[in-house]
């Protein structure tokens, strides 16, 4: 991406807190009420704010949603709750003009966008991602990216990213870096300069591909749903009493 030469970035010291912003609707074309639809026993979104709310560095947790019952879970969540205007309504609303209409209503500096549909995210992933931003000084913003070792080529034929001459095994192929949807921290002062939550200069955060399962349609939430099971059973095992007599 460009980079402008612009004042140089300072790292800020202590972390600040972030204001997160989780924009969601009632209606789904693709995966029905899926935002409320139960994913191992809860409610879609509640993965989500729970995580956002564990994180050392988040604030206020706000919720843009057209749904009153969305919005009333997210109360008794303790999120803050912003009702979607008439125009900001509908399926084909893109995210900008809701990002600005979250602004437009909080006080924050710092913003990190998230998305319900992605409940395998960790705290732990929440904190990394945002310590890495505040600790640089070259990247004005910061977005989640999921790294392919796969073989691509373009619709001629044309490979994208090796040399089909050399067959170097896929893992040690470059890798190319899929933009995931799962986190983006950026500033007020960004979105208003750019109308973009992406920066001029995006920091690239890696994310392991266990936690950046974006839920569009049903065969994702079949795998998100099956990836959080086994978290869970995972988590039981560990949080079980050693039987006596061994170990």
């Amino acid at each position: 991406m460009c980079i402008r030469p612009e004042p140089k970035l300072v790292p800020l010291s202590p972390i600040p807190q972030v204001t997160a912003l989780v924009p969601m609707k009632g209606h789904s074309e693709r995966v029905p009420g899926k935002n409320v639809r139960p994913l191992c026993g809860r409610p879609l979104f509640h993965w989500i704010v729970e995580t956002l709310q564990q994180s050392r560095y988040v604030g206020d947790v706000v919720v843009n949603t057209d749904s009153p019952t969305i919005a009333a879970q997210a109360r008794e969540l303790g999120c803050v709750v912003l009702e979607r205007p008439a125009e900001l309504r509908g399926d084909t609303v893109p995210i900008q003009p809701l990002i600005a209409h979250d602004l437009a209503h909080t006080a924050g500096k710092w913003y990190l966008q998230t998305h319900s549909t992605n409940p395998l995210v960790t705290t732990e992933t929440v904190d990394r991602a945002v310590e890495a931003f505040f600790a640089q000084a070259e990247h004005d913003s910061l977005m989640t990216v999921t790294p392919l070792h796969t073989r691509f080529y373009w619709p001629d034929g044309r490979a994208v990213n090796h040399d089909p001459m050399v067959l170097l095994r896929t893992q040690d192929l470059p890798p190319v870096y899929e933009e995931n949807s799962c986190l983006y921290l950026f500033s007020r002062a960004v979105f208003e300069r750019r109308g973009h939550r992406l920066g001029d200069r995006p920091l690239l955060f890696p994310m392991d591909r266990f936690e950046a399962v974006d839920i569009d349609e049903e065969f994702d939430w079949a795998v998100a749903e099956a990836l959080m099971r086994q978290r869970l059973g995972a988590a039981a095992l560990q949080r079980a009493p050693v039987p006596a007599g061994v170990g």
